[in-house]
């Protein structure tokens, strides 16, 4: 997902830019391996990096990281975001995640709930889930999202949290049904599944990220440029519906936005691992 973003948006950037983007991805836990190539790079505009949540979540699942994502990146804008939502095999008895809370609550403990790695969205999403609702569930953690998927259809599991690009095609072909979608409004493409918060649990919103950053010092008027740029690809009826395609909501904003939300996700997603009681390696 992050992947194609990345090059979604660099593409349309390139032609505002007269520049030619290369996406190299280095895949690490917590964007550590990435996050730190960009912090220690030139800062001038000519290595970006592509921010998620993973950077809020990351400073409390490592006891130490080698860069500070709220300190060592200048924050250029968002770029999308990505929602999840509570999947249950075809065949499943429930048909709202209401009778998912009230069979959670009257057979506490018993209920199964798999995501992907323990402090991954996913898998932090389900333990806020837990509080929110006020049910006690198993959260039962897998290495990717084919096993959570094979899972959930052989009934090992009985539902999921999962972001819904890898979803989609499951849905569509009648393998798994979508109870309930995380984010505030409803999917454009499921507009009879409601969201967490209509489904029954109050204050409840969650959402993966995208963002571009560059290296702290980076001068404002490169930022700034950036910035444009990334807005009017956004801005772009094909950028969007390319985006959509794997679930994806465009969604710019200004370089203090990001900020703040790279601010307000890590001190969130803090509570959740605490309340979690999940241990920083």
């Amino acid at each position: 997902m992050a992947d194609a973003t990345a090059r979604t948006v660099t593409l349309a950037m390139s032609a505002t830019l007269g520049q030619s983007f290369v996406v190299d991805n280095r895949p690490s836990a917590g964007s550590v391996v990435g996050g730190a190539a960009v912090a220690k790079a030139t800062a001038d505009g000519y290595t970006l990096l592509l921010m998620s949540n993973a950077n809020a979540i990351g400073p409390h699942l490592f006891k130490k990281l080698p860069c500070d994502a709220t300190r060592d990146f200048a924050p250029i804008t968002t770029l999308g975001f990505f929602d999840l939502a509570v999947f249950v095999a075809a065949d499943a008895r429930w048909r709202t995640l209401g009778e998912i809370v009230a069979q959670a609550k009257a057979s506490p403990g018993r209920l199964t709930v798999g995501t992907i790695s323990v402090g991954s969205t996913q898998h932090l999403a389900a333990e806020l889930f837990k509080t929110q609702a006020g049910v006690d569930v198993l959260i039962v953690p897998y290495k990717a999202t084919p096993a959570v998927l094979a899972a959930l259809r052989a009934g090992e599991i009985d539902l999921a949290f999962e972001i819904l690009g890898p979803m989609l095609s499951q849905v569509g072909a009648r393998t798994i049904r979508a109870l309930a979608v995380s984010s505030p409004q409803r999917y454009p493409a499921w507009p009879g599944v409601p969201t967490v918060f209509e489904a029954g649990v109050p204050g409840y919103t969650v959402a993966s990220w995208n963002a571009l950053a560059a290296p702290a010092g980076t001068p404002a008027p490169v930022i700034e440029r950036l910035n444009r740029a990334a807005l009017q690809a956004l801005a772009q009826p094909a950028v969007a519906r390319r985006l959509q395609d794997p679930g994806v909501r465009a969604q710019g904003g200004t370089p203090a936005e990001l900020q703040a939300l790279l601010q307000s996700e890590t001190r969130r997603w803090g509570d959740v691992v605490h309340a979690a009681k999940i241990a920083p390696q």
